[in-house]
């Protein structure tokens, strides 16, 4: 009996992993599994494609092939083996494939909308109900706390600016690590994905959705806290939700985000109208010499400015899906143009209407503003707040799980983790591998019971490298002047960015310096296996290392139903193993 051989390899086209289907022998005339060539005569009970499931044959496009291959692998207990890489095969492959193929990438699913809510979902999470003490706390005075909420914001608009321009001119998802990557080459943009991947995302996922847990556990613990396990089980059930949503279709996943940002927004509208109301009924002498007793001293100013920035962090989400986006030219600079302000003025607001009807010290000494505010205006209605933050909380996990997903998904396709995670899933066109290994991390660093204290030691990365990717599109402006950019800012908004952001890396390392240190630590641990791994060539990786990596690959391409993806290139753009040059 024959049975197909799946090989994975490279080719010109696709150079990462590549889905191929062939005969485990070359004896077996007629074998649908084999190249196309002229049909030798029929015997009765030989093999031919009509014994095979409907679009196996080599006509057919990689959809329907790698469907049926494994619908008929399945029902006859077919034997499957990885072959060895081989160049050449690929491109002979690659000779056959009809032209009329369908190409397997990520669908363009996200509209102006979507991207719009995609950024605004991800900015209002759960700090602005929360926490907005840490502003109050520094700047010490209502007036120059609103001074340091439209500072954050107009600096926030700066960064979403710049990388509007980096989205429309490096059209890849995966954000900063593609813009470094594509400006200082694999060594930063690996470290950039390594500190991504051990802490700045699972960490930010697993507390994302702990605070989602408290906020639905509490009120059936109302006077006690709320079990231990019974957070993290809840937690859990929710990133394993949101995967699932994902996975499933990428379009279930923008209709969970829209409605989500419509919940936290419109709880927000009803706390500034609520401050407005009072507002207008002369509750106004909390802004009677609102800058008294202000703060002016640089270090309390420069933490004040940092607590308001980290609630403004998420306008870079839709760049991490830029392949996704329709029409990218137009919609990325489109959505954040639109985004920003909405989020801006929404969160200045927010603070008045807490400032009209909260003092000071109620504000400073409240684990939950929104909550206290709601507790003394909406009376019965109390309990929409905590609610509002539930759902808060929920939407910035949803995005913070896709565009996490798109990063490792990118990062697969530029060799710097496995080649299964840069799979696309043959029927619905979502990154499900991508999904699953997130989802994984997201659910390791749940077990974790002190998580809060991974997340203080990002700060001096994160910054670091947006910062690194502004100064990736000044680098890129001066080596490649001529390269079409759709929207060209003035050099003016890079340049403050980046004098900006060294202000913002030498914050932590001033006023947090072990975490910080321990943050530098851990982006540097990636160097072994950056030299050790990444830079070593495939054939020369340990034998052992090669085969689990084969057989996972394997496995979880039939468990996953997925195919390696291939790059939605632009026109007159071609990969880099056919640039002429390189030959």
């Amino acid at each position: 009996m024959c049975f197909p051989v799946f090989h994975f390899g490279p080719s010109p086209s696709l150079p990462f992993l590549l889905l191929r289907v062939s005969c485990c022998s070359s004896s077996h005339p007629g074998c649908p599994f084999l190249a196309p060539s002229p049909p030798p005569p029929q015997r009765a009970g030989s093999p031919s494609s009509s014994n095979l499931p409907k679009g196996l044959g080599t006509g057919g496009n990689a959809r329907k092939l790698v469907k049926s291959s494994f619908s008929f692998a399945m029902g006859e207990g077919i034997k499957y083996e990885a072959a060895s890489q081989h160049v050449e095969d690929a491109s002979s492959l690659d000779k056959e494939t009809s032209p009329g193929t369908e190409q397997v990438t990520l669908k363009k699913e996200i509209s102006l909308l979507n991207g719009v809510c995609l950024i605004v979902g991800n900015m209002i999470g759960s700090g602005i109900f929360v926490s907005p003490k840490g502003v109050l706390m520094y700047s010490a005075s209502f007036g120059l706390s609103l001074v340091i909420w439209a500072v954050g914001g107009l600096f926030s608009v700066f960064g979403a600016l710049c990388y509007a321009e980096l989205g429309t001119t490096i059209k890849k998802s995966g954000a900063s690590y593609a813009y470094i990557l594509e400006a200082f080459g694999e060594l930063l943009a690996f470290i950039r994905l390594w500190t991504s991947l051990l802490i700045i995302e699972p960490t930010s996922q697993a507390i994302i959705a702990i605070t989602f847990a408290n906020y639905m556990v509490q009120p059936f613990f109302p006077s006690c806290f709320a079990p231990y396990a019974a957070d993290r089980l809840l937690a859990a059930a929710c990133i394993c939700f949101l995967t699932f949503i994902n996975c499933a279709y990428v379009k279930w996943g923008t209709v969970v985000q829209d409605f989500s940002t419509y919940a936290k927004v419109v709880a927000l509208i009803a706390v500034i109208i609520a401050g407005i109301v009072r507002l207008g009924q002369g509750a106004s002498n909390h802004f009677e010499n609102s800058f008294e007793g202000s703060s002016f001293a640089m270090g309390n100013i420069a933490l004040a400015l940092y607590s308001a920035l980290f609630s403004y962090s998420g306008w870079d989400t839709l760049n991490y899906v830029t392949e996704e986006i329709k029409n990218p030219e137009r919609n990325l600079p489109l959505s954040i143009a639109i985004s920003m302000p909405i989020v801006t003025i929404i969160y200045i607001l927010t603070n008045v209407a807490y400032y009209t009807v909260l003092d000071m010290k109620d504000i400073l000494e409240s684990d939950a503003v929104a909550v206290t505010f709601a507790d003394q205006i909406f009376g019965i209605f109390n309990w929409t707040i905590p609610l509002a933050v539930a759902a808060s909380c929920f939407g910035g996990l949803n995005a913070s799980i896709v565009a996490a997903s798109r990063l490792f998904f990118v990062g697969s396709r530029e060799g710097h983790l496995p080649d299964a995670i840069c799979m696309i899933h043959v029927e619905r066109f979502t990154p499900v591998p991508a999904l699953l290994f997130n989802g994984l991390m997201a659910l390791i660093y749940l077990c974790v019971e002190d998580i809060f204290q991974l997340i203080n030691y990002y700060s001096f990365s994160y910054w670091f490298f947006v910062g690194l990717s502004i100064v990736g599109q000044l680098y890129l402006r001066w080596k490649q002047p001529d390269r079409p950019r759709s929207l060209k800012l003035s050099l003016f908004f890079p340049i403050v960015f980046c004098l900006c952001t060294i202000f913002l890396v030498a914050v932590p390392l001033y006023s947090d310096t072990i975490n910080s240190l321990i943050g530098i630590a851990i982006a540097l641990s990636g160097l072994p296996f950056y030299f050790l791994i990444i830079r070593v060539p495939k054939q020369k990786r340990p034998l052992f290392l090669r085969r689990i990596v084969a057989s996972t690959t394997q496995y979880l391409q039939i468990l996953c139903m997925s195919v390696a993806a291939e790059m939605d290139l632009e026109d007159g753009e071609m990969p880099k193993q056919q640039d002429p040059k390189s030959k």
